[in-house]
């Protein structure tokens, strides 16, 4: 590399739009594209951030309905339900459908239907770029409150993704990348990060008296327990992701 210029194997020099940073070691160099531009993505080392934590802890559930609902009572939307991007997903749908009456099997692509290539390909950038803002947002909003440490659930996502009514849903709402960047945040804070046992019961567990509700259904929004205790049901969860202690 050489100020804003970065040589490429088998195309030779190519100028960035700012210069990289020096004096550090790079890894895992990638480039790809997102619809619009070029990207060239390289990992760096860097330092922890010396911060003074408060020495609380910190619980994060993370779903469907909301995006992640935190033990000190901070709920994060889903953002796939908000009105802009419910519209940019049905402008995305025009698009598509307007592209698959264009082709026709054995001759060029026209003019017309490479514009709305192009166009698909900027729609679904948009919603990428909204989606993954929202999940930088949230997480350096939880990484902000400057707690000891923080646990979340252990996620399986390939079992989550082989469910065809929430593979969707999971894609969109970029449950791993959501711990990706809460990870990687919380080490850059000197924050313990912690994933709870992926059979921890977070859900089922009553946080007030420690009764297991073993028929607690998906549907069922809110935790109501024998001992009196009602709850919102990701809330619940949360505090006992913020109570857990590894055995």
């Amino acid at each position: 590399m050489k100020g804003n210029h970065v040589l490429l194997e088998k195309i030779g020099w190519v100028k960035t739009n700012e210069p990289l940073p020096v004096d550090c070691k790079y890894y895992n160099p990638r480039i790809k594209f997102d619809g619009k531009y070029w990207y060239l993505t390289v990992g760096i080392e860097v330092n922890p951030v010396k911060v003074k934590l408060d020495g609380r802890n910190v619980g994060v559930d993370i779903g469907i309905k909301e995006l992640a609902v935190t033990s000190d009572g901070v709920f994060y939307n889903n953002i796939n339900k908000t009105a802009s991007v419910r519209k940019a997903e049905r402008r995305l749908k025009r698009l598509q459908r307007r592209a698959s009456k264009k082709y026709k099997k054995g001759t060029p692509k026209s003019k017309h239907l490479l514009n709305l290539e192009s166009e698909i390909r900027r729609q679904h950038r948009r919603l990428a770029n909204i989606r993954t803002n929202h999940v930088h947002q949230a997480t350096a909003e939880i990484v902000k409150s400057k707690p000891f440490r923080i646990v979340m659930e252990t996620l399986n996502i390939r079992g989550m993704m082989k469910d065809k009514h929430l593979a969707k849903a999971v894609a969109n709402q970029k449950l791993y990348f959501f711990k990706q960047c809460l990870q990687y945040k919380c080490e850059l804070h000197g924050i313990e990060f912690v994933e709870a046992d992926q059979w921890f019961p977070s859900s089922k567990l009553c946080n007030n008296c420690g009764t297991l509700k073993k028929d607690l259904k998906r549907s069922d929004r809110v935790y109501h327990c024998t001992c009196g205790h009602h709850c919102d049901r990701d809330l619940n969860a949360s505090y006992n992701l913020r109570d857990y202690q590894a055995v």
